[in-house]
């Protein structure tokens, strides 16, 4: 299957794989001029809109989302339906697959990825070898793992955009950074929920790139205050999400799952979700427990190793960045330099 970018991007050369599993996937897309839609996608390119088999000209994903358990076989229904009216997918644009109303983002969740920044932000006057400072940081990640303990902390909706947009990299933006995350979409309220259960929890699964500025994720003036994920992550457009959420049933592990990023088409990340230290049910209990998850939320299961700081090479104009994930499909989003007076 193969992806066009929206109408009102910038059009970008290359073949771009958007391929999914499963019979069908959600996305939101619009036409030119048009208001978004849910919309049911097929592996064929095919696009059903769902307001009008389901009966509501104001549907969204998110409001699919709030009823899955009953949607979903009617979902199922017609994607076998070989009578529903198609329309091709080239006609319309790709939104990010669903607005949601919080988002839960991992940090340190990726044993390499970790070892990797420790190694990278090494204190001023620590001289000792990289061996020795990887060794400390691997054991930091295994007694992180031993006491079961996550590291969530919350980003704004206002940060996502679309699968094909273009992001805008702020001007005060010194250092910023590509995160190819999993992320994990709630499809049930979800409350002090067991790692048992939590997957009961997950209507289905997509892509982010949860881009983050390195310059500012350290407060400089007050450091015993500790990370600034405001500055550093959360300006317009600096989570591209999507392009589709294909739903839980049809990923068969998603604790086995390849992520790959690749810069101006070089290679960034490959890594499987199994170097996650915390798996895709843990962090879901695990943000359970403080918050209650609501349907349409997002939780970002953390980045693998192999971002920019780690190549010493960071985002700048004109970077294209293609981001998959074994059969969720795929993202191209081209940095742009913000326009200042």
């Amino acid at each position: 299957m193969s992806v066009k970018p929206a109408p009102a991007s910038t059009p970008l050369d290359g073949p771009l794989d958007g391929s999914f599993d499963g019979p069908f996937a959600l996305a939101t897309l619009s036409a030119p001029d048009g208001p978004a839609f849910p919309a049911l996608v097929t592996p064929d390119e095919r696009v059903v809109d769902l307001r009008a088999p389901l009966g509501d000209e104001r549907l969204t994903v998110r409001r699919l989302l709030e009823d899955w358990p009953a949607v979903l076989p009617r979902l199922r229904a017609l994607a076998a339906d070989g009578s529903a009216e198609h329309r091709p997918l080239a006609e319309f644009r790709v939104h990010a697959p669903v607005e949601p109303r919080q988002v839960f983002q991992s940090g340190a969740n990726y044993r390499r990825h970790v070892i990797d920044l420790h190694v990278a932000h090494k204190a001023p006057g620590d001289d000792r070898p990289e061996a020795e400072r990887r060794a400390e940081a691997a054991e930091i990640m295994d007694r992180r793992a031993e006491e079961d303990l996550p590291y969530v902390f919350i980003g704004l909706p206002s940060a996502i955009t679309g699968p094909y947009d273009d992001v805008v990299l702020p001007a005060w933006a010194e250092k910023p950074d590509w995160e190819l995350e999993l992320a994990a979409v709630i499809g049930r309220p979800a409350h002090g929920v067991s790692v048992a259960e939590a997957l009961e929890y997950v209507a289905g699964y997509t892509i982010a790139n949860d881009l983050t500025d390195r310059a500012t994720v350290f407060r400089r003036d007050m450091p015993q205050i500790g990370t600034d994920w405001l500055r550093s992550k959360n300006a317009p457009g600096f989570t591209p999400l999507g392009p589709w959420i294909v739903p839980a049933d049809a990923v068969a592990d998603p604790d086995d799952l390849r992520l790959v990023l690749k810069l101006n088409g070089e290679t960034m990340q490959d890594e499987s979700t199994k170097d996650m230290i915390f798996n895709v049910a843990r962090m879901v209990s695990y943000a359970s427990q403080s918050a209650q998850l609501l349907p349409g939320d997002l939780v970002l299961t953390g980045s693998p190793a192999g971002n920019g700081l780690h190549w010493g090479r960071l985002l700048r104009d004109g970077d294209v960045m293609d981001a998959s994930i074994t059969g969720l499909g795929a993202q191209r989003t081209r940095c742009t330099a913000e326009v200042t007076p």
